[in-house]
């Protein structure tokens, strides 16, 4: 069973009943156990450049933006050129192996059965996220990628989301940003511990406890 932080704070906006619910989610380890795909797509970039990656290293450190991971491996002029060319390989290679994590389709159908709008804020490449959620029948309202950590509030102040849902420090802190609570899950490479330290108002296991949770989060918004 997912846990809960029992101590978090109250949130100012849990009484902000004029704004509809939105809610944003993280795509990678939050909605998507994208590990085998990126893994694959990585092995076929290797493969094409003949530069040796770590895809075991790399898929223990998802959430930063693909340049960033691809700079540990190769040189700074060659990057650009390597990312534009793993975001064509990923469609053949990334999609069908990855998975919807527990709870992913239910999560973002309790948004809409609370009558509000689920939004998906992610650092991937926006068409390969939508090929992802398209492909695991997950449907949000809208999706938004290319956007990491702090940027993230852009768009989630943009929608007016109250709520977002990651597994990263960095999506805590793109949250914070937005003025927005923010729920973290463990299922990506930041542990509890991690996720509280950089300021996560709700900790959980994994997203199964999420739409309890968010019934009684909307209740209490609205009372």
């Amino acid at each position: 069973m997912a846990s809960t932080d029992q101590n978090a704070p109250r949130h100012p906006l849990h009484h902000s009943p004029q704004r509809p619910l939105t809610v944003g989610f993280d795509l990678d380890m939050t909605l998507v156990d994208s590990r085998p795909g990126i893994a694959a797509a990585y092995r076929a970039l290797s493969a094409e450049t003949g530069v040796p990656i770590d895809v075991d290293l790399v898929v223990s450190r998802i959430g930063p933006p693909l340049e960033t991971e691809l700079a540990h491996w190769l040189p700074a002029d060659r990057v650009p050129a390597a990312a534009d060319r793993y975001r064509e390989l990923y469609p053949d290679h990334a999609i069908a192996p990855s998975t919807a994590l527990a709870g992913a389709r239910e999560s973002v159908a309790a948004v809409r059965a609370l009558g509000g709008r689920a939004i998906v804020v992610t650092a991937k490449y926006e068409p390969n996220a939508k090929l992802h959620l398209a492909h695991l029948g997950i449907e949000p309202d809208t999706v938004v990628g290319r956007l990491w950590a702090e940027a993230k509030g852009e768009a989630l102040r943009e929608h007016g989301a109250q709520v977002y849902v990651g597994d990263h420090t960095g999506d805590v802190r793109g949250a914070r940003a937005a003025g927005a609570l923010s729920v973290a899950v463990t299922t990506g490479p930041c542990d509890a511990a991690e996720l509280r330290t950089a300021g996560a108002d709700v900790v959980l296991e994994d997203l199964t406890g999420f739409p309890a949770w968010l019934a009684a989060f909307e209740a209490d918004r609205v009372a």
